[in-house]
């Protein structure tokens, strides 16, 4: 792992999908007028043949996506996240999701991340929204790297796919090689203990607060939930088993997100115990991105002594 190479999630998929473009000529882009932040830029300039752009029109862009899906093509709808969930979402129901056409949805500013840019660009819905519609597949990832190779594996995926990405560049976490698969979590670190399961930019954070318990002398196991839809629910169990005691963590309404997504597999087997660390069920403010974290204890020191509440 390094901690002094940071980059952000949204630049990975602005690289993977120049890639992935140029060996396959049925993957495009869709626009609607945010390729500067969303990271498109260089596959317009090297691929303009697989660009569209339709504007400021997020509800168009579904329908055009799903309508080349129909031809055989690959599509991905480039959006931010508030708007991919939100105000597409109707659309991605009826005209992906029902038929079950193979639109990918590549959304940037998921989560707290657009910080200064205040509550009506924060999604911390959009997880939890795509994940209650059927045939979608709900990714994030927690580094470049992943991002990269994520992308990847969507594209390779049968079906609708909503990847969310985050502005800000974070740590770097993973080597340049790692492999994926979707629904399946990555074990960054064993442990007996407890477990923390964490998604995106908050998997580094769960790292840091395992090492310092470590130190404690308390043994976490860490799980990169990098798909919250399929749920790796067999490592939620293996959690369970073997830890009893586990703590979720992610930038997204603690309502219906991935820490609600493992209680459901704690409560359906009986036992364990789990404690969600998250946004509170309240709308952000403008303010930097770290502060909104903090508000919420998405913090280093908050996953520690919410660990060591749990007992051991």
């Amino acid at each position: 792992m390094s901690e002094m190479v940071k980059k952000a999630t949204r630049d990975g998929f602005g690289d993977e999908i120049v890639e992935l473009g140029r060996e396959n000529r049925d993957i495009l882009v869709v626009d609607v007028d945010i390729g500067k932040s969303c990271k498109t830029g260089a596959f317009r300039k090297e691929l303009p043949g697989q660009y569209l752009n339709v504007g400021i029109a997020e509800q168009n862009a579904a329908g055009v996506a799903a309508g080349l899906a129909t031809c055989g093509k690959i599509p991905f709808v480039v959006t931010y996240a508030a708007f991919g969930s939100m105000r597409m979402v109707e659309m991605i129901r009826q005209e992906a999701c029902y038929p079950h056409l193979n639109v990918k949805l590549a959304c940037s500013h998921g989560g707290v991340t657009p910080a200064n840019d205040g509550a009506s660009h924060q999604c911390i819905e959009d997880l939890g929204i795509l994940s209650t519609i059927p045939n979608m597949t709900v990714i994030m990832p927690a580094d470049y790297h992943a991002a990269r190779r994520l992308v990847r594996a969507a594209a390779a995926w049968d079906g609708p796919v909503y990847l969310r990405f985050t502005r800000d560049a974070i740590p770097v976490i993973y080597d340049e090689g790692v492999e994926f698969e979707i629904g399946r979590a990555n074990k960054l670190r064993e442990g007996t203990d407890a477990a923390i399961i964490a998604n995106g930019d908050t998997v580094c954070l769960a790292l840091e607060a395992a090492r310092e318990l470590s130190n404690r002398g308390v043994s976490v196991r860490v799980l990169d939930m990098h798909t919250v839809k399929p749920l790796d629910t067999e490592a939620v169990a293996a959690c369970v088993n073997d830890c009893g005691r586990i703590v979720t963590v992610e930038d997204h309404n603690i309502i219906n997100g991935l820490g609600s997504a493992v209680c459901c597999v704690a409560a359906e087997m009986g036992k364990g115990i789990v404690k969600r660390v998250g946004i509170q069920d309240q709308f952000g403010q403008s303010a930097p991105y770290e502060r909104l974290l903090a508000m919420n204890g998405i913090t280093v020191e908050n996953i520690v002594s919410s660990v060591l509440a749990l007992g051991k």
